[in-house]
């Protein structure tokens, strides 16, 4: 068989692996639930256990699927989301609940550090203006704040503290560099002087890190897609079911990995610095590249090296996006009818209501109109960009007495469009300030329906690609994999080379994109008035 490549995507609710060949033929995937924990107070907590051993089982049965020796493996690249893992001596440390020690990662969504990111914010460090001028309870300095103002016994027990992605290529190759992906984007770390800042880690109180020269959150850190250490070990190889020595790529954080996978993808612009990554999962990602930094206030970066070695990037996003809209359809009273209709057709209920909306407006472009007078501003976890403000909450205007399922499609509609102009938003922003561009490529498998492409390109006026692979993110993980064993020169290389472009999304003219505009400027008014009357109500 001839080379093949591994992708690793660790999601917020499942593991998953891809095997590819050497041109980015997606040959076989498998997935693995993992658990998720979560309170009201804000925690969200998971295992590291349990992910490394959802991982190991999905690669083995995608090799399985594939019908793969695993001699025919040349490398393995590995991305998750920015969730924060503790490590002690013997293994994981508990990051909440002393009763749960297998808990130990600390998700990206959760907002337990709230204050001490607030607290961080007031300090105004000069680091701080390549996190988008503000800090995320999302990212890991606060929670570290919070483990060591909390959890003083785990904080100081942890020998190691890792990014999950990072955590994944430890315990493949036992190698403890860091991606600049992870650490640049969550940590603070400052890529483009290849070094941490000591003064801003004394300033918020984490001043230890500094003395120890950060041995505990990353002394060296490399470019995606550098080989780690000897490849994977003999246990982690076992585990897998891989040979031992195959080639370990530095990894990215998952969205970024999306990225990779679609930004410069062949038959496209063919250019990275026009296309912006739209990645659509349980939240959503923006990826823009730049070739010189653009810093935009709301927008975390800009980052160098984070995605594509040796350019500029601009994150921004929703902290909610697919997790927002299967929010939002749960708060109708069709929702159990339309529950079981969706089941009947053997389908989820998304889908289900994306295919109905399909049906009754005849066009993607047309479904617009099932959402008349609705106008919904999916905010449910904050706003990620351009505010970055976690205290942002939701706003569901123009709902009436309807209780038919047909009423929940337009609701349906009505979040989707929600999210465009979300998208929209931080496109705009992030022209304003320099970071302009010409086209969207989505990924994640909220972004896979017709309709919600076509709402995207409707709603943001900008055609909206979708490339060949239908695992993206996947395979801009394999892409990592085929740079660390030397298959491909570098990342620029093998985006064009391993992903190529299926078809685009061309916006809607005349009436309907004046509709989307309208509603554009509703969307507007409605977050701007809900942020006001919170801020008055805060006094």
């Amino acid at each position: 068989m001839a080379d093949l490549f591994i992708g690793v995507d660790v999601g917020t609710g499942s593991a998953r692996a891809g095997v590819f060949d050497a041109a980015g033929a997606l040959l076989a995937t498998a997935k693995r639930d993992i658990d998720m924990h979560s309170n009201d107070a804000g925690h969200v907590e998971q295992s590291s256990t349990q992910v490394w051993e959802a991982v190991c089982a999905s690669v083995r049965e995608a090799m399985g699927q594939a019908g793969a020796a695993p001699s025919a493996v040349r490398g393995i690249g590995f991305d998750a989301t920015c969730s924060l893992v503790v490590q002690g001596p013997e293994g994981g440390l508990p990051v909440g609940d002393p009763d749960h020690p297998e808990r130990d990662i600390i998700v990206w969504m959760d907002h337990r550090a709230l204050d001490q990111a607030a607290r961080i914010n007031a300090g105004q460090h000069d680091v701080l203006k390549y996190v988008g001028g503000r800090i995320s309870p999302e990212m890991e300095t606060p929670k570290l704040l919070w483990l060591k103002e909390n959890r003083a016994e785990v904080y100081d027990a942890a020998r190691h503290f890792f990014d999950l992605t990072d955590f994944l290529t430890w315990r493949a190759t036992r190698a403890l560099d860091r991606s600049a992906c992870t650490v640049t984007c969550k940590w603070t770390y400052l890529a483009h002087e290849d070094r941490w800042d000591p003064d801003y880690f004394r300033a918020i109180g984490l001043g230890d890190l500094a003395d120890e020269d950060f041995a505990r959150i990353g002394a060296s850190v490399v470019h995606p897609g550098t080989a780690l250490g000897a490849g994977l070990t003999e246990e982690a190889a076992a585990a897998l079911g891989l040979a031992p020595g195959t080639a370990v790529a530095a990894g990215l954080i998952d969205a970024h990995a999306g990225g990779i996978g679609t930004v410069a993808a062949s038959g496209g612009a063919g250019d990275a610095t026009r296309c912006l990554g739209y990645v659509f999962g349980t939240s959503s990602c923006t990826m823009t590249t730049t070739a010189d930094p653009a810093f935009v206030p709301g927008v975390w970066g800009p980052y160098y090296s984070a995605m594509v070695p040796g350019m500029w990037l601009n994150e921004g996003g929703q902290s909610a996006a697919g997790a927002a809209i299967a929010q939002l359809v749960t708060l109708h009273p069709a929702t159990a009818e339309a529950e079981r209709l969706a089941q009947a057709a053997g389908k989820g209920l998304v889908p289900y209501l994306a295919d109905r909306a399909l049906e009754l407006a005849g066009d993607p472009s047309e479904a617009v109109r099932l959402a008349k007078g609705l106008h919904v501003v999916p905010e449910f976890l904050g706003n990620r960009a351009p505010f970055a403000d976690p205290q942002a909450r939701a706003v569901i205007a123009g709902q009436g007495m309807e209780q038919g399922v047909d009423s929940l499609v337009a609701l349906y509609v009505a979040g989707v469009c929600g999210l465009g102009y979300g998208l929209r938003q931080i496109i705009e922003t992030q022209a304003a300030q320099g970071a302009p561009i010409d086209t969207i490529s989505v990924s994640g498998g909220a972004g896979t329906h017709p309709l919600t492409r076509q709402i995207l390109a409707d709603a943001t006026g900008r055609p909206v690609e979708v490339t060949e692979c239908a695992e993206p993110v996947l395979l801009g993980s394999a892409m990592l994999g085929a740079v660390a064993a030397g298959a491909q020169p570098d990342l620029q290389t093998a985006m064009p080379a391993m992903s190529r472009i299926a078809a685009t999304c061309q916006p809607a003219g005349g009436a309907i994109a004046a509709l989307h505009g309208a509603r554009n400027d509703a969307f507007l008014t409605l977050q701007r008035t809900a942020r006001e009357i919170r801020q008055a109500e805060a006094g």
